[in-house]
């Protein structure tokens, strides 16, 4: 049994004509009989109960006209999903962020207007550090990752420049410095500073040190944080200071005071990065919307 002959079959049987459903299918009638007759001979049972005005339907014809139905619009079904699916229209993107990438309000903004455009791709949110997420989208285990440059190796990768904000000292809130407007680096020269282990991202951890000596001071280590969101509430916990990215701002912002820094601080950006040559649709897709927000923001 072939498709074509249940195809034959459904139009005869909707139609109850040959000759309508000859016209229906754009094929002649005499061939059309053929193939029914022959449908009937495979399955040893009459199906068509032919007639001077038309045809009718056996009991078995019956029974194949709802079988048949359903294995065409099954067929349909798979054919329009395999499509659906090569044009990433479905499936899932995993999608990691780092360092806290997740608080600046243009990163959830783009994962909102992601969904919206593309709702039958599901989404798989990952957080880790930068250091990590580019080695997993280097092994193809994360899609798309939000993370903080600089990057010393960014060979096989597109990074594309997403955010770049200023970075800002935390203080606990009872600090003497706390109340300022704006503090120099090198007021911070007898501060402990709390800092995150230098391997979650050894570029920027590299760059507040610079900044620190630039001002003319080597930073006093404290406390490591496990991660850079927990540098947040050590400080609260009065542990020391740090320097962090202005997006963390929302973070614990009743326990700890954030001050800008006066002068040259170290930046903070955040970048879209993916892999150069064999991306997925939805992961070019989802470059394609994050530029389009971008382009938006700047008219």
């Amino acid at each position: 049994m072939e498709l074509r002959h249940l195809r034959y079959f459904v139009a005869v049987a909707e139609e109850l004509s040959f000759t309508r459903a000859a016209k229906r299918l754009g094929i002649s009638q005499p061939p059309l009989s053929a193939q029914v007759r022959q449908l009937e001979k495979e399955l040893g049972s009459q199906l068509l109960l032919r007639r001077a005005r038309g045809v009718e339907l056996t009991s078995a014809g019956k029974l194949l006209l709802e079988e048949a139905r359903l294995i065409l619009k099954q067929i349909e079904t798979a054919k329009t999903s395999v499509r659906r699916r090569a044009r990433a229209e479905t499936g899932q993107l995993i999608v990691g962020s780092a360092g806290a990438t997740y608080f600046h309000p243009l990163i959830p903004e783009i994962i909102r207007e992601y969904g919206k455009r593309f709702p039958d791709i599901v989404l798989m949110p990952t957080a880790s550090n930068t250091a990590l997420l580019i080695a997993r989208l280097r092994t193809g285990n994360v899609d798309i990752a939000f993370v903080r440059p600089p990057i010393s190796d960014t060979s096989g990768l597109v990074l594309q420049p997403l955010v770049s904000e200023d970075s800002v000292v935390v203080l606990p809130k009872s600090h003497q410095l706390a109340g300022l407007a704006s503090v120099a680096l090198a007021e911070l020269a007898r501060e402990v500073f709390v800092m995150y282990p230098r391997g979650l991202n050894p570029d920027s951890y590299d760059a507040i040190i610079a900044a620190c000596r630039a001002a003319g001071f080597n930073p006093a280590l404290g406390q490591e944080a496990p991660q850079i969101l927990a540098v947040i509430p050590l400080v609260a916990a009065g542990l020391g200071i740090s320097i962090v990215p202005r997006s963390t701002t929302r973070i614990l912002s009743d326990e700890v005071r954030y001050v800008p820094i006066k002068g040259h601080a170290p930046p903070a950006e955040i970048r879209l990065a993916y892999r150069r040559q064999d991306a997925s649709q939805a992961a070019k897709d989802f470059v394609a919307v994050a530029r389009r927000l971008l382009r938006a923001k700047e008219r």
